[in-house]
């Protein structure tokens, strides 16, 4: 890293370099390959890891920081791995991001609480007569939504940043993005931050069934897909038609339209229980065929009662154990299997995973009852993994993480409001996607120009320090720059880097820029 003096802003614009040199490189040079045989002995001392293992841990992992290398090398990969996949040590997180997330309302208020809450805003707002108190009103609707989505994304964000088990926090992504609502759809913002608390994470390592009914039941799913519209009489396919093409079974792989309605019958009646109802839910349990979990309801008299004829098996009227019976059989189908599997090694490995390597995870989702910590351990520790290294280009989310991880190796900040708008402007916001199918996982999606224009934009910001991250009320200017030029950077990083990248690097005229040169690098941006 050049001796300079650091400075407390950067030009306006990123230099011409950067816009010449990396985008081209990005776009057109292929990462070299790391393809360092595996099962060699792991270094215990700081030497640079070898190439092998840096791509191992860029797949692993939501990026490197010190408490990652210094596990790996004390456990290896094989003991490194299960530790991860069996999560036993609980979602560690410094005190102070701990203390920030239970600070906030969507997290620390009664979901019943925020509904009546939500719809007391509503009514005053339409009540309100036209004029200045109408646009003071909407004004004031506006800025509670807002927050509202502002603590659903900063929860996530930060949970993946300082979540002391990475790859756990890459799942939990990956299942949010598989499992997508939509936060500025009507209320959903005021249960996302619990559907990734109680709903996602807790399977995010599990059992694929099991994740798939907490999905279901949960309140933010059941109004992004309209299922708690969905009853006898005035039926709703979105969500029967969404659970199976794009939740588990995909497109082409045998179900009918049929199956689509047969399915919606089955959920009818799936439904949240009302807020005037919040009262009543210890006697609603003992009701007769009614099932109450949290805000979930399960409603027979809105159910529709007769027998259905679904994948091919007829499920007899039971109510709420159709449902089950009905999940039962579309995640023991082969077609489920291969499509997670696919998804999973779309995301971990290549945008065209090698189909061996999705059949071996197929065969071990079907084995294990759609085991997910199986199904990943036979992803990571296959030899085809290693081919892939150096050429899968992060999406948004994880370049942030990434670089966030590398920059600030833990510590904790004081204002994760600038994280959501960096994803925001970068394409991706968490919550953000109206379609119900994720964001795109695939490497053509976000390595056009516009998006790697805003991708130095969000280096820049991130490397300078002048982003507001560490801003307090008594220091709200605060500048706080990043030393990446770090001993995980010496370890990692460093030993690898193109020629291209070395070149841009010697270049930077401060520190600052060094950084941003850096997280604007492609051997950065691949993993």
């Amino acid at each position: 890293m050049p001796d300079h003096p650091v400075r407390c802003c950067l030009p306006r614009g990123l230099p011409r370099l950067v816009f010449a040199v990396l985008p081209v490189a990005l776009a057109a040079i292929a990462p070299a390959t790391l393809s360092a045989p595996q099962g060699t002995p792991i270094s215990r001392s700081t030497d640079p890891l070898r190439r092998d293992d840096i791509g191992w841990l860029g797949r692993i992992g939501f990026g490197i920081d010190a408490a990652q290398v210094s596990a790996y090398r004390e456990l290896g990969r094989t003991r490194y791995l299960d530790t991860l996949l069996a999560d036993q040590g609980g979602d560690i997180l410094p005190p102070q991001i701990s203390a920030l997330i239970d600070s906030y309302p969507v997290v620390n208020t009664p979901p019943e609480q925020l509904f009546v809450a939500y719809r007391q805003q509503l009514k005053h707002y339409k009540d309100t007569p036209a004029g200045s108190a109408k646009d003071a009103a909407r004004k004031a609707l506006q800025k509670y939504r807002r927050d509202l989505y502002l603590q659903d994304a900063q929860v996530e964000l930060l949970r993946a940043i300082y979540g002391s088990n990475p790859l756990k926090e890459q799942m939990v992504w990956f299942w949010l993005n598989h499992f997508s609502i939509y936060a500025a759809k009507g209320p959903v913002r005021l249960f996302a931050a619990r559907y990734e608390e109680n709903v996602i994470r807790p399977y995010a390592l599990g059992n694929f069934r099991d994740l798939v009914m907490a999905t279901l039941q949960s309140p933010a799913m059941l109004i992004y897909l309209d299922n708690a519209h969905n009853v006898k009489g005035k039926t709703n396919e979105n969500y029967a038609r969404e659970l199976m093409e794009l939740h588990t079974l995909g497109v082409g792989s045998g179900y009918t339209q049929q199956d689509v309605q047969q399915l919606m019958r089955i959920l009818t009646g799936a439904g949240i229980l009302p807020p005037r109802m919040a009262r009543q839910r210890e006697q609603l349990r003992y009701r007769p065929g009614f099932v109450v979990n949290g805000t979930f309801l399960f409603n027979p008299r809105q159910h529709d009662n007769g027998d259905k004829l679904f994948l091919g098996h007829t499920i007899s009227a039971t109510g709420y154990a159709e449902i089950e019976r009905a999940v039962d059989l579309i995640v023991r189908q082969p077609a489920c299997a291969q499509f997670i599997s696919r998804q999973l090694a779309d995301y971990f490995v290549a945008d065209k995973p090698p189909q061996a390597l999705v059949n071996a995870m197929a065969n071990t989702f079907q084995r294990t009852h759609g085991d997910i910590a199986a199904v990943l351990r036979t992803m990571f520790l296959s030899k085809k993994l290693g081919a892939s290294y150096g050429h899968k280009f992060k999406d948004p989310t994880l370049f942030l993480v990434s670089a966030m991880r590398l920059a600030y190796n833990g510590e904790p900040i004081s204002n994760p409001t600038p994280l959501v708008n960096w994803l925001r402007q970068m394409g991706e916001p968490v919550y953000g996607r109206i379609t119900p199918d994720g964001w795109p996982l695939e490497s053509a999606s976000w390595s056009g120009s516009g998006q790697m224009a805003r991708r130095f934009d969000v280096a820049r910001a991130i490397g300078g320090g002048r982003n507001r991250l560490f801003a307090t009320p008594d220091d709200p200017h605060r500048i706080e720059p990043p030393d990446l030029d770090n001993a995980i950077y010496r370890q990692t990083l460093a030993p690898y880097l193109s020629a291209a990248t070395r070149a841009a690097l010697g270049k930077a005229r401060s520190p600052m820029e060094w950084n941003a040169f850096l997280l604007s690098s492609p051997d950065f941006n691949y993993r």
